[in-house]
């Protein structure tokens, strides 16, 4: 089974780790998630990942969302889909805030690089339809994300250990 697609990355700003360790980082947040929530998709898959800033994720929140107010991840699935994967080869886009992630890291004493982590598994559970306006949607995504993150050494990012 393949674990992770084509990942393409695009640096918007200055101020992230360098394109290697984003990459690095990406792969395995992909591929773990994959693992624990048995994503499907085709072997020729491709994500592309934009790590900007708060002006760009505002900008795009405010045009996709209508929330003119940064955030710290946004994704963009190329088509809706169901749980068991989308069957496009462009599974979609993924969106990072530099300076929402620093903070919130900052806020809750936690890993530059453990929380963009979360946040890379939390944007592709996304892509397949995961979401988290329920509370039953909310627990099923976060305990997949708890999974995720433990298989890679990270602790519970709510808490509940």
């Amino acid at each position: 089974m393949k674990t992770s697609p084509v990942i393409e990355l695009n640096i918007a700003c200055e101020g992230w780790p360098p394109i290697e360790e984003l990459h690095k980082l990406a792969g395995e947040a992909i591929s773990a998630i994959t693992k624990i929530a048995k994503l499907n998709y085709p072997a020729d898959a491709q994500l592309s990942l934009l790590f900007c800033d708060d002006e760009e994720i505002t900008a795009l929140n405010k045009k996709f969302r209508q929330q003119n107010k940064p955030t710290n991840v946004l994704s963009f699935p190329v088509a809706h889909s169901l749980p068991d994967g989308p069957e496009a080869e462009m599974l979609g886009d993924i969106a990072f805030s530099l300076q929402k992630i620093k903070e919130e890291a900052a806020l809750d004493n936690k890993k530059f690089e453990h929380h963009l982590i979360h946040l890379m598994i939390h944007g592709f559970l996304h892509l397949f339809g995961y979401d988290h306006l329920e509370d039953d949607n909310a627990t099923i995504m976060e305990t997949l994300e708890k999974e995720a993150l433990g298989s890679l050494g990270i602790a519970d990012p709510y808490g509940n250990a």
